[in-house]
């Protein structure tokens, strides 16, 4: 926030009254119990982190409309071990980000590797909350950060750790994720990761443009797919689909195009709300882009997914030598940033990928 524009100076005693990180515990329905932090931007811009679920996050708005998909199965407690076949489903609450990972991402798999369900374990594994940071209106020092340290870990491995910190500015429209990923064990272990955003009504909407640039194959790799052929307009949002009842649903995976300042951008851009979402990362740090599109009768949804690798599993990155192998004590680092555009020209300028 500009301190020209910091119009509440003399008028407010409490950042509370503006903005900032306020944790709670459900107490009711499948989430009873769930600890949760709900910031406030103090721009208009809100979002909730179900702490318990690795610091994911939950709903999400901007002003009065919503910007993330929430599932029927909504919020649930941890269940982390329940990773077999594709249980990852009856805890996959939606929202704005599920963290796919650390080790696994993709569909089952058995190999003499070991057994590994949908999507890896780190979503149902809870946070241990080690700093809070709220802004301060007295000092002028307006950041505000969340840290958390997620755990994935086994006797005998994997022993991956997640820190995470999720940080923003008060006044200013967005958030951002910084992750670090260690291997804290004695032996080499895979890691694979994957950001499940997930973008809902009425955001999402029938005219809404999906806006990503770069080279792509649908998932079956074939080039008659129902959404993803070069004849259909596969990034503009559709009317729900019969077809995408149940099961239904298209995947295409995308080698996203860096613009000039080495970055990717994608994000989602409804002219009838009058902004837009954009999502940023590093090409360098997350090389795939995975859009999954579900147009299901009250499943209406699509993702914008960065990656390490597309979620095709463990076992085939490993016999494409794509599989990362990190070395005791070795980390990566990722980080993920969410803004919102009102401007005009900067969404002219995300619409036409340029930074």
């Amino acid at each position: 926030m500009n301190p020209k524009n910091q119009r509440w100076k003399g008028k407010v005693g409490n950042v509370k009254q503006l903005g900032g990180i306020e944790t709670a515990i459900l107490d009711n329905g499948t989430g009873k119990g769930v600890r949760i932090a709900n910031i406030d931007t103090g721009a208009g811009f809100r979002y909730q982190l179900v702490l318990d679920r690795a610091m994911d996050i939950s709903t999400a708005q901007f002003g009065e409309h919503g910007l993330a998909w929430i599932s029927q199965v909504g919020i649930t407690p941890p269940a982390p071990f329940t990773a077999d076949g594709i249980d990852w489903l009856s805890t996959f609450g939606g929202g704005l980000l599920t963290t796919c990972g650390l080790s696994h991402v993709g569909g089952p798999e058995n190999d003499e590797y070991g057994k590994r369900g949908l999507h890896g374990r780190i979503s149902n594994n809870p946070a241990e909350i080690v700093a809070i940071k709220q802004p301060d209106i007295y000092s002028g020092d307006l950041e505000m950060h969340i840290t958390g340290l997620i755990r994935e870990c086994s006797v005998f491995g994997p022993n991956l750790l997640l820190k995470r910190t999720i940080s923003g500015i008060l006044g200013q429209p967005y958030l951002k994720i910084s992750d670090e990923i260690t291997n804290i064990s004695n032996v080499d272990a895979p890691h694979m990761l994957l950001y499940h955003v997930n973008f809902g009504w009425p955001l999402v909407d029938e005219g809404t443009q999906i806006i990503w640039n770069g080279s792509w194959e649908a998932r079956d790799g074939g080039p008659n797919n129902r959404i993803f052929n070069k004849d259909n307009d596969f990034k503009t949002c559709p009317a729900p689909m019969d077809a995408h009842s149940g099961f239904g649903e298209d995947v295409a995976f995308i080698q996203p195009n860096s613009e000039p300042d080495d970055r990717c951008r994608a994000g989602l851009y409804n002219s009838s709300l009058g902004f837009a979402f954009r999502m940023t990362f590093d090409k360098s740090q997350l090389p795939w882009l995975i859009n999954w599109q579900h147009w299901g009768e009250n499943e209406y949804v699509t993702a914008l997914e960065p990656g390490t690798n597309p979620p095709y599993g463990q076992t085939q990155a490993r016999e494409e030598g794509a599989l990362i192998l990190l070395k005791p004590g070795e980390n990566r680092k990722y980080e993920l940033v969410f803004d919102i555009l009102t401007n005009k020209k900067k969404i002219q300028s995300f619409i036409e990928n340029k930074a």
